[in-house]
């Protein structure tokens, strides 16, 4: 199967909110007001948890029949330690995550083999999960300088 290509564009609003679209869809990402925002939206590792447990449920609702899983209910709660000293450059530790946890919560009247098994499954099988596992190539590949259009 060939590789797709998805997009998305993030444009910043006032102070540090941003609006941040994907084929048609807007969400809003900001921070708490205690790191500077209006608390409008998740803020963006906060969003990166929650796309985490997002890709998690879809892998765990797309292959459960393929484990003989009946999923009553499946939900993923997630942490992540974060020092914020990196982004704030007051200290040289790293500026994202260096942990993230998550448990499964799985209600199903199905063979604990059987969950168990899906369970791995999804560990190994999620895109999200494998971005932010293994190096990936991060590039940027201009900067446009946009001069105001005088009036």
């Amino acid at each position: 199967m060939p590789k797709e290509i998805f997009k998305a564009s993030a444009v910043l609003q006032e102070g540090v909110k941003v609006d941040v679209q994907a084929r048609g869809f807007h969400i809003t990402i900001d921070e708490p007001a205690n790191l500077g925002g209006t608390d409008q939206g998740m803020n963006p590792v906060e969003m990166l948890l929650g796309a985490l447990g997002a890709c998690q449920s879809i892998v765990a609702r797309v292959y459960s029949q393929k484990f003989g899983v009946e999923l009553e209910d499946f939900r993923v709660e997630l942490e992540g330690d974060l020092d914020t000293d990196g982004f704030m450059n007051k200290s040289d530790v790293r500026r994202g995550y260096s942990d993230i946890r998550y448990t499964y919560y799985i209600k199903s009247p199905s063979p604990e083999e059987n969950i168990r098994a899906l369970a791995d499954f999804i560990a190994k099988t999620c895109p999200v999960d494998d971005t932010i596992s293994n190096p990936v190539n991060v590039t940027r590949s201009e900067i446009i300088i946009e001069k105001p259009v005088a009036l």
